[in-house]
């Protein structure tokens, strides 16, 4: 199998692109800026919902489903949350079409059917969620609401790429509303938390949990946390992120509640998501120029058995011996597959099977069935060990959960060397273009000060780190008092 990949060194962004096309993950489709998820890569994403579906349930959360239109004058309702999307929305206005007149076997938009109000395809859904929570909670009683939806949402892209940035893309949205402040920041901390565990213990990607600055922070709430993580060019990619909306849905909406003494107060809120970008992430965290690398724990197939025969007597005998392994390593809830197509050969499967990402091959021939033996292959470090056939059901489930340990300690040893404390911005600025990754530098904690910086580096503030000491200094840029360092970066 031939797979052409561009190597990381030679151009990364085309290394990535043609991955996730050539490891069947994505295509792009026939809507400008829409993707199609292929079965293989929709296989990660269900593993990766079902992960976190269970981690919200655990945390105490319900799924609901709500409207994908929203009336342009429930979304205008929150100010700041509007202005905020305002440039990515699509809007619908008609309703039918009709044929053509003019030009026989076309069709037009029907005039006559222009809607009374114009519907905006959600960006986001606190303004269908909370006009909708307006006749859920009258009393303290009803609280706390700890919903969560997944769903397809809209964003009009002009530059989009497979994962990363696309028109529409999946996700899920925790909207929950709150007897007090301090339960609704609470909330946020927690699945801010919630995403942390998920991203590193099951994708095996380290991150950064953090604040984000006013002006990176997400329209309509008081406070966004975030978990930033660390790609292998040297880039940020925002993985995840928590708000706190403080009262500001609840008055728009007018979402009250009457308390314990009887008294009507507004709900504090909170939302919360991550979406389809964990794919991205994933790809370009762990994959190399073979290919796909995938932690176990998000891989379809955790392994592959390839038999290597030359006769149909010798692919008979092989498959009886792999049929009891099969059914060895599926009892310890290992995902197998055993590939025994007759119209590749075992050099094509191999590059195949590598190419996806598969975290172990085992490859069995008539010699090592005369030996008791296995060869298997681990698609982290593509080493090979010739493994005895007793009690190897137990050494792959023990390799798996090696190889999930060695991804996520291989990319939090790339992260942290790549955390680089810098004093001045001549160091900031040849940081970023030798070396990249997070630049800890000092800010004056000014917009200005921050968009400037931006301007002259393309570099953002990522996150506020929430484990960061405090340390007074001055700002790298302006020289002005600084209570503290912040993380900057180049960002996807």
């Amino acid at each position: 199998m031939s797979k052409n990949i561009t190597t990381r060194a030679e151009d990364y962004s085309k290394w990535y692109n043609e991955l996730v096309v050539k490891a069947d993950l994505a295509e792009n489709s026939g809507v400008r800026g829409c993707m199609v998820i292929k079965p293989y890569g929709y296989a990660i994403w269900e593993k990766m919902q079902a992960e976190l579906d269970r981690m919200f349930k655990e945390t105490g959360h319900q799924n609901a489903y709500f409207p994908l239109f929203v009336p342009k004058s429930m979304f205008e309702a929150e100010e700041k949350n509007a202005e905020g999307f305002a440039k990515e929305c699509a809007v619908v206005t008609h309703y039918r079409l009709k044929n053509d007149p003019d030009k026989p076997g076309k069709l037009i938009v029907d005039p006559n059917a222009k809607l009374e109000e114009e519907l905006i395809v959600r960006p986001t859904s606190e303004a269908i969620i909370w006009s909708t929570y307006k006749g859920w909670v009258q009393s303290y009683r009803d609280l706390p609401l700890l919903i969560n939806q997944w769903a397809n949402v809209v964003r009009w892209e002009m530059r989009t790429r497979l994962f990363l940035r696309t028109a529409e893309f999946l996700w899920q949205e925790g909207h929950t509303a709150h007897a007090t402040r301090a339960e609704a920041v609470e909330e946020s901390e927690k699945m801010m938390n919630v995403y942390a565990d998920f991203v590193e213990n099951f994708m095996a990607i380290p991150v950064v949990k953090g604040l984000k600055t006013e002006t990176e922070r997400f329209a309509g709430a008081e406070e966004t946390y975030c978990i930033e993580a660390l790609m292998q060019d040297g880039k940020a990619l925002q993985a995840g992120t928590s708000h706190f909306l403080g009262q500001n849905f609840a008055k728009a909406f007018d979402v009250k509640f009457a308390n314990s003494e009887g008294k009507q107060e507004y709900v504090w809120g909170t939302s919360w998501g991550v979406s389809t970008r964990l794919m991205g992430a994933l790809v370009m965290t762990h994959s190399d120029d073979q290919g796909l690398v995938l932690p176990p724990s998000l891989a379809p197939i955790q392994v592959v058995i390839v038999p290597i025969y030359k006769s149909d007597e010798q692919l008979a005998t092989i498959k009886k011996a792999v049929d009891n392994l099969v059914l060895a390593l599926r009892k310890l809830n290992i995902t197998v597959k055993f590939d025994d197509r007759t119209t590749q050969k075992p050099g094509f499967k191999f590059a195949e099977w590598e190419l996806k990402g598969v975290p172990v091959r085992i490859a069995v021939g008539p010699k090592d069935l005369e030996n008791g033996t296995f060869e298997v292959a681990r698609r982290d470090t593509l080493t090979k060990t010739v493994v005895a056939s007793d009690g190897i059901e137990v050494y792959i489930q023990d390799l798996l959960a090696q190889i999930q340990a060695d991804l996520f300690n291989r990319a939090l040893e790339y992260r942290n060397t790549h955390v680089t404390k810098v004093s001045n911005f001549d160091e900031f600025k040849e940081i970023l273009e030798t070396k990249g990754g997070f630049v800890s530098a000092h800010w004056d904690g000014t917009a200005a000060t921050e968009e400037k910086i931006k301007d002259l580096t393309k570099a953002t503030i990522r996150c506020v780190p929430l484990d960061q000491e405090k340390e007074e200094g001055v700002c790298v840029l302006t020289g002005a008092p600084s209570a503290g360092r912040v993380f900057f970066a180049k960002a996807y």
